[in-house]
Order: structure tokens, then C-alpha cells, then sequence
């Protein structure tokens, strides 16, 4: 039995109605990193990571970098030992068997799904203020899914406003349909936006910088450092922060999805993955301080538009008005990210025959429409009826879970001994197991309402996979 849920996967060539166009190189893979990596964390989670650390949300952002810097060069080394599509997924399948694949494949759903939801809801905040600017008033019903109360652990939750989050649904169609125009039409456009992304947090920075006041660094740490319960279940403390700041900081495995379309994966990928965490790290850090410098936590700590308010609060109206205009534009590079990586990782599932086969075919441009219109369909859905901090913090156990199993990886054909092509992690049995470590420690951060639903998810995974997924399999 054993040996057939660890059975694992030759990676061999596609037939030619699921081969996908080579038009990428290492600039479009920098900038689809940037884009998916800087975004809504950055724009809209450092109000939520610092009504949980207070200044020292500043070093939340480091502890979670740190950790995902180890999972980044993790990543670098399977991606060009194995460059092919399916991120996290394939590597497990090829390295450490198909259940384990199963479930790394599963969370990497629930990731993509709810990253994508996360974004679009952030986006909708922007995009509602910034009209709102202009005065065009969308019904308030339509900009929010339906308002929780309670706790989901002790059963008190309810609803207390019904709504749709109509603005996060038309950004997620209005990229699906970008992304099937074109990988290589949307890398352009892609690369454009993070420009003017960039652009904006450097004029934020210029202009919130000489406003920096130690006081509002005092104290530093009202919550502690560690990771302590609050209310309703939530974790404060710079880890408790943590363990949601580590969602402003991936987005470098979405480039891993792209192996089948760059044109030199054994060269590429590395410095995609790479060279996007290490441009994203300066920038956090950069746009954090003169956040917490500028303004008190407590004054921006709850806002959908954090930056845009200390803009506001510091006298700068107009510039908080072209902050707010260019996150309304910007935005959707995470959400183009993130729904191209996912739709890949769909096509392999269905290449393997976890997924109807039909799913997996591309049209004449290289570029698979119907699994991109089918994942887009998906996560409307979520981005329509989720509120944004529970879609954030469970984005990230489904994350965590990914970056666990790469690592796992790296760990697993070392000790195999078996040659690398391209690059190789330095100091493996150092980085591998901190990344490994790391991801374990800000998974026991997390709330334990998002605990419980992850575990919940991967059991609700594994009986689908001993019922259907392991008698359908391609391997068997």
C-alpha cells in the first residue's frame, strides 16, 4: 500500500495540445515576483500586522522575510532541478510520492484561492475610497461580503450584515481575462504596473519620511515578542504579527509556476525567485518605518487603506488621493500573479488525472484559457462572501504547508546525492531545515480558528484523494 501512495512522477514531455509557449526570460520573472510579492500585504495587511505588534511590526517584517528568504532559495534549487510547471506540487510528486504531493497540491488550492480572494478584497477598499474621492458612492452592500461577529471555535458566530463584494469580483474577471490573452501580453502589461507600483511606495516614503517621530516608535513592543492570545482567538505579539506579515512576502513561488514558459528555466528561475525576494525585503522595510515613524499604530492599525490614511492624517490629502488612485491600478499585478500560478498548478493536476484532462488542453496562443476561466470562477466566489482577515490567515497555513514540503525537498535529493544542473542552495542542511523550522513556528502563531480550519481542509483533502484522486491517478 505504501508503496503506492509514495509512488512518484517521471517528468517527461507534453503532448503538443498541453504544451504552453516559451516567452518568458528573467526580467518578466523579477517583475511577476515584485508584482505578486508587493501588494496587498504592503498596502493593506500593515494596518492588521501592526494592531498586533505595535512599532515592532518592524521586526515582524524581518522574522518573516528571514524565513522566507530560506523558502526562496529552497525554491531556486527544485525549480531548476525540475523545471516544470506546478510549483510545490510537482516537486513533491517527483521527489517525495503522491500522497504527500496530494496533500501539498491541496494546500496550494487553498493558497492561490485565497491569496487571489485576499487581493481583490484589498483592492475593492482602494478602489471604493478612491471613487468615493471622486464622488461616485457604491452601495455599501456591495462593497464587502456578508460582516462576522463571534468565535468560530466556541460557536458564536453570526452574521451581522449581509453583502457582495462586487468591485473584488470584476478585478479577478478583468485579469482572468488579461491572462488569457497572452502570457507574454500579460507579462508587459505585468511589468508596467509594478513600475508604477514601485513609483507610488517611493512617493509615499518621500513624502511620510519627514514626518518620522520616535515617539510613535514608544513602546516599541506594547504586545511582547513572542506570540499571546487575544481576543476572539487572534495573536498578538511581533510573532503573532508574524505569522500574518508572512503573507506580504510570498509570491516568489508563483514564479516557479512559470518553468514550462521561460525560455532559459536552468538560469532564470533562480534569479527570479531570488532577485524578487531580495528587491521586496529593502522595500518592506523601507515603506514599514516610515509608516510606524510617521503616524501612531493605533491611528491606522484598523484602516482597509493604512498608507493612504497616514497620508491623510499627516496632511497630505492629495498625495493620499494619487496613493490610493495608483493601488486601484497596481493591485491586480498580485492578483495576475497569483490566478497565473494557480491555473497552472490546475493544469498539472488535470495533466496527472486528478482533474478532468479536457481542463489541460491549451488554445492555438500557448495559454491554458479554460482552467484560468474555471480557477477565476472559483475564487470570485470566496473574494465575494470572505471577510479579508480570515481569508489572509488562512492563505498562509496553505502557504506554510508549501514551503515545508520544498524544503523537505531540497533536504530529500542531497541526501540522495543527486546532481543539480543549475543552482544549489547554499549551506543546505542550514537553510533547508531553518526555512522548515521557521514555517512550523509561525504555523503554531497563527489564530487556532485557522489552525483548526486548515487541518479540517487537508482531512476533508485526504478523503477525497483515498475515495477518487488515488484510484484516477495517472501514476496508478
Amino acid at each position: 500500500m505504501s508503496g503506492g501512495l509514495l509512488r512518484r512522477k517521471t517528468i517527461i514531455e507534453q503532448p503538443p495540445e498541453h504544451q504552453l509557449a516559451r516567452t518568458l526570460s528573467w526580467p518578466h520573472l523579477v517583475a511577476l515576483g515584485v508584482g505578486a510579492i508587493v501588494g496587498t500585504g504592503i498596502l493593506t495587511l500593515i494596518g492588521v500586522g501592526a494592531d498586533r505588534a505595535g512599532p515592532s511590526v518592524l521586526l515582524s517584517f524581518v522574522v518573516a522575510g528571514a524565513i522566507c528568504a530560506c523558502a526562496a532559495l529552497c525554491y531556486a534549487e527544485m525549480a531548476t532541478r525540475i523545471p516544470a510547471s506546478g510549483s510545490a506540487y510537482t516537486y513533491s510528486y517527483a521527489v517525495l510520492g503522491e500522497v504527500i504531493a496530494w496533500v501539498v497540491g491541496w494546500s496550494l488550492i487553498l493558497e492561490y484561492s485565497l491569496v487571489v480572494a485576499t487581493v481583490a478584497v484589498g483592492w475593492s477598499g482602494y478602489a471604493t475610497g478612491f471613487l468615493a474621492g471622486l464622488g461616485v458612492v457604491l452601495p455599501d452592500a456591495l462593497t464587502h461580503g456578508p460582516a462576522v461577529a463571534g468565535n468560530l471555535v466556541e460557536g458564536t458566530v453570526r452574521i451581522t450584515a449581509m453583502g457582495v463584494n462586487l468591485p473584488a469580483i470584476f478585478i479577478i474577471v478583468v485579469v482572468a481575462g488579461l491572462l488569457s490573452l497572452g502570457t507574454q501580453e500579460s507579462a508587459r502589461i505585468n511589468t508596467a504596473l509594478v513600475v508604477l507600483k514601485i513609483v507610488t511606495l517611493a512617493l509615499f516614503v518621500a513624502v511620510a519620511l519627514p514626518h518620522f517621530d520616535a515617539a510613535n516608535l514608544k513602546p516599541f513592543a506594547p504586545f511582547g515578542y513572542g506570540s499571546a492570545p487575544g481576543g476572539g482567538g487572534v495573536k498578538f505579539g511581533m510573532m503573532g504579527a508574524a505569522a500574518i506579515i508572512f503573507f506580504a512576502f510570498y509570491g516568489f513561488d508563483a514564479i516557479s509556476t512559470a518553468a514550462e514558459e521561460t525560455k532559459r528555466p536552468e538560469r532564470d528561475l533562480a534569479i527570479g525567485i531570488v532577485g524578487s525576494m531580495v528587491a521586496c525585503t529593502a522595500i518592506y522595510l523601507v515603506v514599514a518605518a516610515a509608516a510606524v515613524g510617521a503616524l501612531s499604530f493605533t491611528r491606522f492599525s484598523n484602516s482597509p487603506e493604512p498608507l493612504a490614511l497616514i497620508l491623510r492624517e499627516i496632511g497630505q490629502g492629495g498625495v493620499a488621493t494619487i496613493v490610493a488612485a495608483a493601488a486601484a491600478i497596481a493591485l491586480p499585478t498580485v492578483i495576475l500573479g497569483f490566478l497565473y500560478g494557480q491555473s497552472r498548478i490546475f493544469l498539472v493536476m488535470a495533466r496527472d488525472g486528478f482533474l478532468p484532462e479536457s481542463l489541460a488542453r491549451v488554445s492555438a496562443r500557448g495559454t491554458p484559457v479554460r482552467i484560468t476561466m474555471v480557477t477565476a470562477v472559483f475564487v470570485s466566489m470566496i473574494a465575494a462572501l470572505t471577510p479579508l482577515d480570515v481569508i489572509a490567515s488562512l492563505a498562509n497555513a496553505g502557504t506554510l504547508c508549501a514551503f515545508v514540503a520544498v524544503a523537505a525537498c531540497v533536504l530529500v535529493v542531497r541526501r540522495r546525492g543527486e546532481a543539480a544542473k543549475g543552482f544549489r542552495t547554499p549551506a543546505p542542511w542550514l537553510v533547508a531545515p531553518a526555512a522548515i523550522a521557521g514555517c512550523c513556528y509561525l504555523f503554531t502563531s497563527l489564530q487556532a480558528v485557522t489552525q483548526i480550519s486548515f487541518l479540517a481542509w487537508n482531512a476533508a483533502g485526504l478523503a477525497l484523494y483515498f475515495g477518487y484522486g488515488r484510484r484516477v491517478s495517472r501514476a496508478a
